[in-house]
């Protein structure tokens, strides 16, 4: 059984949470401040852990930092909190997804199953379907409608990418530094024009995206439901 840690000091929120997720099949753990919720993470080493940031002992930030240290499991920021300053910093910080409060329960649980799907082993030689788009990563080859998709290097490396963290937003920085380096972090209309060429190439209406979804100010998500 997949178990869950909740750490969040609203006790309504974590019934809430608990009724959910229990009916749904998940074990659930709780912790209501970020000290304890740090020390049940290391006991039970759970599937997955869904962190409030404004916990009364520590900001959620801290934990989230502290966790990453040696937590490999996904880890969704469920919060009040809705600035893009906020987002981007626990996405850059590790988290795999942002909820903000309040939210729907059936989106909840639809972040979840993608997040432990993410966080399962992934075979780098994998060929991914979703719908007509099929990713080949051992012959690095896209097709589509079973024609192949002229793709430059680069383009496939950030497609490969996208669906690899299918479900999960990446931001601006972090996609600029897994295909381009450090040195181009600022760059982030170069992003925007390989994201365009990308979706002129996968998308049947590039101006209505079905796979490559803007997080807008924030970065991009894959989206293969």
């Amino acid at each position: 059984m997949e178990s869950i840690l909740i750490i969040d000091d609203e006790i309504q929120i974590r019934r809430l949470l608990e009724i959910t997720l229990s009916t749904n099949g998940y074990k659930i753990v709780e912790a209501e401040n970020g000290k304890d919720g740090c020390n049940l993470a290391a006991s039970f080493n759970p599937s997955l852990i869904i962190l409030d940031l404004g916990l009364p002992d520590m900001d959620g930030i801290d934990v989230l930092k502290k966790l990453r240290e040696w937590y490999q499991h996904p880890i969704i920021i469920l919060s009040v909190r809705k600035s893009e300053e906020d987002i981007v910093k626990a996405l850059d910080h590790g988290a795999n997804d942002y909820i903000s409060k309040p939210f729907r329960t059936g989106e909840l649980m639809a972040r979840i199953r993608v997040a432990i799907r993410q966080g399962q082993p992934f075979d780098q030689d994998a060929c991914m379907q979703f719908g007509n788009l099929t990713i080949d990563l051992s012959k690095h080859l896209a097709t589509k409608n079973n024609e192949i998709i002229k793709l430059t290097s680069t383009e496939f490396s950030l497609l490969a990418l996208m669906a690899k963290n299918e479900g999960r937003v990446l931001t601006h920085t972090y996609i600029l530094k897994e295909i381009w380096g450090y040195g181009y972090l600022e760059q982030t209309q170069y992003l925007r024009v390989f994201v365009a060429q990308l979706r002129k190439k996968i998308e049947d209406n590039p101006s209505k995206p079905r796979f490559l979804i803007t997080e807008s100010g924030i970065g991009y998500r894959f989206n293969g439901e």
